[in-house]
């Protein structure tokens, strides 16, 4: 199915910008120590991301871009590179990860509404940034990391800045959380080369799941909604995510730990 026209607004501006922008690491000299700037000047910096970055690219919703003036991407990435917060780019984290281009975040935030929501999945938790802008704009989100010490700093960070209806696990997020479900919205931030099924019957009627597909090189971002009728799928842009790993390429899990 075609995408909708809020889609096509964004796919003219996003797509050399996705393909940069997801989970690639960045190069170590991209990400020399940079200067910390002081409160005031993050706030503006982050004030002036959502103008041009986000809302420059055709993200509109009014709900998403008042979560990401709000929420402190500075905090969710290390010290020594706080003065590269707000940057148009993704970021180094902890166990060699990296955090999202804050454009990315948005687009698939507006993607997974409307909002606000009652409940939703986030599969890969990383920094736990993309948590904390979707549980502005939700009851709870469940979310889950399959990198241990990626899950235990995130649960550290997220609760030392009070987003208290988080709820980070430990494990493999192939089969989802289903004792929680079902979900108003599922957002995955590692791409398989075919959707997991257990995502899809984790949706709830009406509910969208926003996800990479495709092997590295030729991926996709795509939404798919549950209708009466199955699935509609708006293909979005072109993006560049890591593998999704676990059980979707290794067989069977480890039991999950919260």
């Amino acid at each position: 199915m075609a995408p909708s026209s809020s889609l096509r607004r964004a796919l003219a501006l996003a797509a050399a910008s996705a393909l940069s922008g997801c989970t690639c690491a960045p190069s170590r000299s991209d990400t020399a120590a940079a200067p910390a700037p002081v409160a005031a000047d993050l706030d503006a910096l982050r004030k002036e991301m959502v103008r041009e970055q986000i809302v420059g690219r055709g993200v509109s919703d009014p709900r998403v871009l008042a979560a990401m003036r709000r929420v402190p991407r500075h905090q969710f990435i290390p010290e020594r590179l706080r003065g590269l917060a707000y940057a148009d780019r993704p970021l180094p984290i902890e166990a060699d990860q990296t955090i999202s281009q804050p454009y990315i975040v948005a687009l698939m935030t507006e993607l997974g509404g409307p909002w606000p929501a009652r409940k939703v999945l986030e599969v890969g938790t990383g920094s736990g940034y993309q948590a904390a802008v979707l549980s502005e704009l939700c009851g709870d989100v469940f979310t889950i990391e399959i990198v241990p010490e990626l899950a235990r700093t995130a649960r550290e960070r997220l609760q030392r800045l009070g987003y208290r209806n988080v709820h980070v696990r430990e494990g493999d997020g192939y089969r989802g959380w289903p004792e929680e479900a079902p979900f108003d919205a599922i957002l995955v931030t590692a791409a398989p080369e075919e959707i997991p099924q257990p995502f899809l019957d984790q949706l709830g009627e009406g509910a969208r799941l926003v996800i990479p597909v495709g092997p590295s090189g030729d991926q996709e971002l795509v939404r798919l909604t549950r209708t009466d009728g199955g699935f509609r799928r708006d293909t979005v842009v072109p993006v560049a995510f890591v593998p999704m790993t676990g059980e979707v390429r290794d067989g069977a899990p480890p039991p999950p730990r919260r």
